[in-house]
């Protein structure tokens, strides 16, 4: 008498559990569904990622060939790029680019930090006027290239930041 019992609860838990997980799951699908249709249509001036991330070597060319023969970093003069894709966009391909440069190089100025961060962002024209509304300072005009469109500002510390909106 006691088998029959415990095989009908041990039954009864797993067909709960499988509802409840078909249930939870079928709550994702349109959740993921309603960020996905939301995602695709948005336009709000935002950071969206990072986009790069850089930083200060006493020998840039020595320091690419140890990253790449201990971590396994594929890299050239420019770093290392590392893709990813979009979880709302599953066709849009971002990519993350890790580079290093000389100590001492100009491109931070006028941050005196050993590092920069390069965010991806999108509607930069829109964020940019943005950031001058609320007192940031932008520290040159947006240039556009094949791969972006860039501009450099400085957070509230003085680092510089470099934004990107990928074409």
């Amino acid at each position: 008498m006691i088998k029959p019992i415990i095989t009908i609860s041990i039954v009864t838990i797993l067909i709960s559990y499988n509802l409840i997980n078909k249930k939870t799951k079928n709550m994702e699908e349109q959740k993921n569904e309603t960020t996905n249709i939301a995602s695709a249509n948005d336009t709000t001036p935002k950071v969206i990622g990072i986009g790069g991330i850089f930083f200060f070597s006493d020998n840039p060319k020595e320091s690419r060939e140890w990253y790449s023969k201990n971590l396994g970093l594929v890299s050239n003069e420019y770093g290392s790029s590392f893709e990813s894709r979009n979880v709302n966009k599953p066709d849009e391909v971002n990519t993350l680019q890790w580079c290093l440069f000389k100590k001492g190089s100009e491109y931070f100025a006028p941050s005196k930090k050993e590092f920069m961060i390069n965010y991806r962002v999108q509607n930069i024209e829109g964020l940019v006027k943005k950031l001058k509304e609320n007192g940031v300072t932008v520290l040159d005009s947006i240039a556009t290239y094949d791969y972006g469109k860039f501009v450099h500002i400085l957070d509230k510390e003085g680092n510089k930041i470099e934004l990107w909106e990928q074409i």
